[in-house]
């Protein structure tokens, strides 16, 4: 069993070379696609235009950072990591014809950083029938959960939080204690949620937690995702209600949108919502709207946290590599570029796309590291062996085929920062479920 993988953090750029090669027809180890003598080739769809931009451009950027790093040092036998990338606009349909055309003509090793809900639901079956590596799932629908995944279905390697686990999360922050921090306190608590695979993955996790709870301790509303959606009618019942704490069960854009209504209707309460909308833009926007502010405290869970010593000092980390990405000396504030980098390096999106790159590769280094050759069986099997650090985050577990994405997540409140502008501050680092669930009041439960 392999120790916790340590994050390198300095590199050199990469070389962008077509890579090619015969498909892989079994994981027996003797055939692979993607690798030639110079490059390994990976690929993903990312939404880098539309509403979703904010969080594609930002993520491909710090998976592209934590690529240079690697490539800088070397590579895999001095083979550099390349990233192929199409941009699917947030489309599923447009999305699973550049997933097929990525492994079936352009014949990449694996797919990193699989983009969006709507793409990975439309894919996710493709790539088990298949048996390509996907590693890191930018989302966390129920799909990328397995209890014990085995043959190919060992393929699909989720990293963020998978909606299904976080939602039980959620609620339990929601009616923790307040003391030392670990609760928001609630006592009537109104959940208002998307009907698509985000929203519903979280309430339904929510509705089995909820199990525990006295009547009447949750109200439940759903509503529309799409955008300009009206939310009034939903927003309307949670304040007939008289909630006193409201989770926002969706993905960013409804989130922001939900949240305006809220203010519209003057509900006072603290807000509470996923770690996917833990952005400075969305946070930045809704704190110049009002949305945000002493009436209507917002909260994010976090699955990574920058309070701890390591936590710190995988950040610093981090936002040096942010530098060295765009060239720039961290001190040199004069140079156009510095503001690129400081923008990427307090961007959590960027951060997500980082972790990816920077745990793709330590994979590579343990494939390495054994001797073996790079296939897909080896790449899965070396993903397995062992704890994988998390860079700001904790571990995670893929052993077995567990495939549960991380569990363990923290708490931060957005708040204005020194600049003005949105940050978010940190209210309680990363826990388990079990240890927030301990602290609600016994009153609140059956």
């Amino acid at each position: 069993m392999k120790k916790l993988a340590t994050l390198s953090l300095f590199a050199v750029a990469a070389m962008a070379i077509t890579a090619c090669g015969p498909s892989v027809k079994d994981y027996d180890g003797t055939e692979v696609q993607g690798i030639n003598e110079t490059t390994i080739l990976v690929g993903n769809t990312a939404a880098t235009t539309g509403a979703f931009a904010t969080v594609g451009v930002p993520f491909n950027d710090g998976l592209k950072a934590a690529l240079k790093v690697y490539n800088d040092q070397g590579g895999f036998k001095g083979k550099k990591v390349e990233l192929k990338h199409y941009d699917d606009g947030f489309d599923g349909a447009v999305g699973y014809t550049y997933t097929k055309q990525l492994v079936e003509d352009d014949k990449v090793f694996a797919l990193l950083g699989h983009f969006g809900t709507n793409t990975v639901v439309s894919t996710v079956d493709y790539i088990k029938e298949k048996g390509i590596p996907m590693f890191y799932g930018v989302t966390g629908v129920p799909q990328l959960y397995q209890e014990k995944a085995e043959g190919y279905n060992r393929a699909v390697m989720s990293v963020q939080p998978i909606f299904s686990g976080e939602g039980k999360v959620l609620l339990a922050r929601a009616l923790a204690a307040k003391d030392g921090g670990i609760g928001l306190g609630g006592s009537k608590v109104g959940v208002i949620s998307t009907t698509d695979d985000v929203g519903l993955g979280m309430k339904e996790a929510i509705q089995v937690q909820a199990k525990s709870l006295k009547n009447g301790v949750v109200t439940y509303v759903e509503t529309q995702a799409e955008a300009g959606t009206n939310h009034a009618a939903a927003v309307q019942t949670l304040k007939n209600a008289g909630v006193d704490t409201i989770i926002i069960a969706a993905n960013q854009v409804p989130f922001g949108e939900i949240l305006t209504y809220i203010k519209d209707a003057g509900i006072k309460a603290n807000i509470l919502t996923s770690y996917l909308s833990a952005n400075a833009v969305t946070l930045g926007q809704l704190e110049e709207s009002g949305a945000i502010n002493a009436d209507r405290p917002t909260y994010t869970n976090a699955w990574l946290d920058i309070t701890s010593d390591k936590g710190m000092s995988d950040y610093l980390a981090y936002a040096a590599t942010c530098y060295y990405y765009y060239g720039v000396d961290q001190s040199d504030v004069t140079n156009p570029a510095w503001q690129d980098a400081f923008s990427l390096g307090i961007n959590s999106y960027a951060m997500a796309g980082f972790v990816a790159g920077a745990m793709f590769t330590e994979a590579l280094k343990r494939v390495e590291e054994a001797n073996k050759d790079l296939t897909w069986k080896n790449f899965i099997d070396e993903v397995e062996d062992g704890r994988m650090n998390v860079p700001m985050g904790g571990t995670i577990d893929f052993s077995e085929g567990k495939r549960h994405g991380i569990t363990d997540l923290a708490l931060n409140r957005a708040n204005k920062n020194s600049e003005g502008g949105a940050g978010l501050d940190a209210v309680d680092g990363i826990r388990t479920l079990d240890e927030i669930w301990a602290k609600i009041p016994a009153a609140l439960l059956k």
